[in-house]
């Protein structure tokens, strides 16, 4: 069992920045692959950002490669996800999520764990 609280959300610029965090409690919690996802008013949830258990060979979507960064802190049971150069196309509200493997995905239905979500709002 792993529960999950994202924090960091909030309403920025367009161009600006804002750092996300999610933290895990729950045994075995550092073992698990996590990722990023979000969901916009009226859209379906969607695949933001992923890594796998050692944080090595993170994963991106197209629309947030370059901008965003996915990281990761095991001693903290923590992830990050460092976002730049934000758009109002990314306003959503964000969610993480791990599972049960080390090996991280882009499918949201392999991810068994889900925080409340933080909303970000990115004014134009």
């Amino acid at each position: 069992q792993s529960q999950l609280a994202e924090s960091g959300g909030g309403l920025v610029q367009s161009g600006g920045s804002l750092r996300l965090s999610c933290t895990a409690s729950g045994s075995m919690a550092d073992l698990y692959a996590m990722g990023w996802f979000r969901q916009a008013p009226g859209k379906e949830r969607e695949f933001v950002a992923s890594i796998n258990w050692s944080g090595i060979t993170p994963h991106y979507a197209d629309s947030v490669k370059g901008r965003f960064t996915i990281s990761r802190d095991n001693a903290k049971n923590t992830l990050y996800l460092q976002m730049n150069s934000l758009k109002p196309e990314d306003t959503a509200l964000y969610y993480c999520a791990s599972r049960e493997d080390a090996l991280a995905t882009y499918i949201i239905s392999l991810y068994k764990y889900w925080g409340q979500g933080t909303q970000v709002t990115v004014a134009s």
